[in-house]
């Protein structure tokens, strides 16, 4: 301390002071500070491409992984049976309901309030253990606080005070708030069981409730997100890219799935359905009938007729809209994926990568060139996406919480890829006419341009190229976010042969087996020390095909497990979570959930099987984490604090 410039630091100390202005309140923080460094590293918890699956995505943050089922049985251990095990953790993912149910079939309800108040009070003492006081208490509901703070801090085998807390307990059951106070303590249970929520991507399309997992993300404590394909597909409708809208309305047509885009975000899709009985009737559309998964849907096949014409119309639209980004940004190198444009309606053939194919159902109502009556709809469509209020919220919500990739804990997290070279060096891309960045600074400077799409002060142009880019960073060959050589929506439509639909995935997903290049990625990040980790999703795990999520010696785990129902046949499992706690990673392999019907009514749970990837030979403390930097830096701020006051340098205040 006696080499310490105070005198270049003073401003800052000074400010310091206003919320420390003693000398004795800045050594009460110090001893705080130090005090939570030692306390165990708090869980993380990491999700990639939910697609849309809201009820497994719920349960699945419910359950926490299956986490509150290991602590109770961890808690309980054999005094428990396995159905009353099943029956506690039920009560804890869904209280509210599964108090209906027991209350019908309970024939002495005081002593099954006696007998589960004191296991919820357990397991949260045990769940709240890792945690300072403070954040506890922060935690609880305002009008059971002071009682739930007195539950966990007094134990019922201490003799002086088992009457004092049987006494609370009693008086909870006899002025009938036993339900409200067995909710509080389930949802306080949940919320204690995940410090922070990492989503790798992927919120939106296939399944129906994206704007259902938005909203359970507004009100959840704290979450970060590492944008998607999908994720961004959404923010470019959003921001009024019309190639972007096309893609989000044919997806969610394709996948008979309306609900996100008409009940979630109010999108009115009565335009497209009259435009498409006016254009397509006459049409087979054949290709274009919606997919149907395990024969789930409500559409008889009427609906069927008017969401393939509805299908194909939209997928028209968009090729026509896709190849006027295509020609207007040459250096996107697209201009080959303007297939329409080489659609000969008098033979039927279109040119792919340079050769000639003849078209399956090759009819074009409305030809190969946008119509006025196709420009109307657009506008309309535009508009209906720019004045959605919920979306535009939602879309605020992904900015505000996340960017392309995050560093957290030794852990470099991105959805898809870092784009490569074929010698696993990274690969210079050009992001802008003049600009080009590699790595670590072409995903900051995409973030930032995504960004810049939405922001008042940003000039004209640069924000119609950033509006414009959005169609890039989904289907361009260099996008970090798509990372193949081309997306082959047109041939899947309109081409027979399997060859014209192949798309070569990128070098990252070539070598990322390989610990040299991931090594040399994490390098490029600034990622130090030997615990080190990317963790991204993406690409399904084909767990059926004996793929393994474990790559590069353990340092690439790959967690899109496929949670959408569309990708259950072709991985064989229902996802990947993975969990980060103090005693090391958990990677949760899950199969397909049922329903939170089923939970509730029956106690079914995500059965899910946990590997052990990673586990530390000490338990590690908020100290060894990013947090516990934080936190000495502070203490250090502190100290030097108290070097001020202590040598007239600042004067102490009196306590406000």
């Amino acid at each position: 301390m006696s080499n310490y410039d105070i005198e270049h630091d003073m401003r800052y100390l000074r400010l310091l002071a206003h919320n420390f202005p003693t000398v004795a309140a800045a050594s009460t923080e110090i001893i705080n500070l130090s005090a939570i460094l030692n306390l165990p590293k708090s869980t993380e918890h990491f999700l990639a491409d939910i697609h849309g699956e809201h009820e497994a995505f719920q349960h699945v943050l419910k359950n926490a992984s299956g986490n509150i089922k290991r602590k109770v049985k961890e808690i309980f251990g054999n005094t428990l049976r396995d159905a009353e095990t099943k029956e506690l953790c039920t009560l804890i993912y869904y209280p509210e309901q599964k108090l209906q149910t027991v209350k019908a079939v309970e024939n002495d309800l005081n002593d099954w309030y006696h007998i589960t108040l004191h296991q919820l009070v357990a397991i949260l003492r045990d769940v709240c253990s890792k945690y300072t006081r403070s954040k506890v208490r922060k935690s609880l509901p305002e009008e059971f606080s002071y009682i739930i703070q007195e539950l966990l801090h007094e134990r019922t085998d201490d003799m002086n005070k088992a009457a004092y807390v049987n006494g609370i307990i009693d008086t909870i059951i006899t002025t009938q708030r036993a339900d409200d106070f067995i909710i509080a303590l389930c949802n306080v249970i949940q919320r204690l069981s995940i410090d922070q929520l990492h989503i790798l991507g992927d919120i939106f399309d296939r399944g129906p409730g994206a704007h259902i997992i938005m909203d359970t993300l507004h009100n959840y404590h704290s979450w970060d997100i590492q944008w998607g394909n999908h994720d961004i597909l959404w923010m470019g409708a959003g921001a009024g890219n019309d190639a972007c809208i096309c893609h989000v309305i044919r997806i969610c047509l394709r996948y008979a799935n309306l609900t996100t885009l008409e009940e979630g975000y109010g999108i009115n899709l009565v335009p497209l359905a009259t435009f498409a009985m006016e254009h397509y009737n006459d049409d087979p559309c054949t290709g274009f009938e919606p997919i149907v998964l395990d024969g789930k849907t409500s559409l008889d096949d009427k609906q069927k007729r008017l969401t393939a014409m509805m299908h194909k119309a939209i997928s028209i639209i968009q090729f026509k809209k896709e190849a006027e980004l295509f020609q207007r940004h040459p250096t996107w190198n697209m201009e080959d994926r303007d297939i329409i444009s080489t659609v000969n309606t008098q033979d039927n053939t279109c040119v792919v990568d340079g050769k000639t194919y003849t078209m399956k159902n090759a009819t074009f109502p409305t030809g190969i060139t946008l119509t006025e009556d196709e420009e109307q709809l657009m506008r309309r469509l535009h508009h209906s996406f720019r004045v959605s209020e919920k979306l535009q919220k939602h879309i605020r919500a992904i900015l505000t919480h996340g960017c392309m990739y995050a560093i957290c804990n030794g852990n470099l997290l991105f959805h898809a890829s870092v784009p490569l070279n074929a010698d696993g060096t990274l690969k210079e891309v050009e992001m802008m006419p003049g600009k080009r960045f590699a790595g670590k600074e072409l995903l900051h400077n995409i973030g930032m341009l995504v960004r810049s799409a939405f922001q008042q002060d940003t000039s004209p142009a640069e924000q119609q190229y950033a509006k414009d880019y959005f169609l890039y960073l989904w289907c361009g060959k260099d996008s970090p976010l798509f990372d193949k050589s081309k997306m082959s929506t047109f041939e899947r439509y309109f081409v027979e042969e399997k060859a014209a639909h192949k798309e070569e995935k990128g070098y990252y997903f070539r070598l990322r087996d390989n610990e040299a290049v991931i090594d040399s990625i994490m390098d490029a990040f600034g990622l130090k020390g030997p615990n080190r980790h990317i963790i991204n999703g993406h690409v399904p795990v084909h767990v059926a095909s004996g793929e393994n999520p474990i790559k590069a010696n353990g340092k690439l785990m790959v967690i899109d497990g496929g949670f959408s129902e569309a990708y259950h046949n072709e991985t064989g499992i229902a996802g990947y979570t993975l969990v980060y706690h103090s005693r090391g990673f958990q990677l949760v392999q899950h199969e397909p959930f049922t329903s939170a019907k089923d939970a509730i009514l029956r106690g079914t749970d995500i059965k899910s099987t946990t590997q052990i990837i990673e586990m530390s030979n000490r338990r590690m403390l908020v100290a060894d984490t990013d947090k516990g930097a934080e936190l000495r830096q502070q203490i250090e701020d502190l100290q030097h604090l108290l070097y001020a006051y202590r040598h007239g340098y600042i004067k102490e205040s009196e306590k406000k």
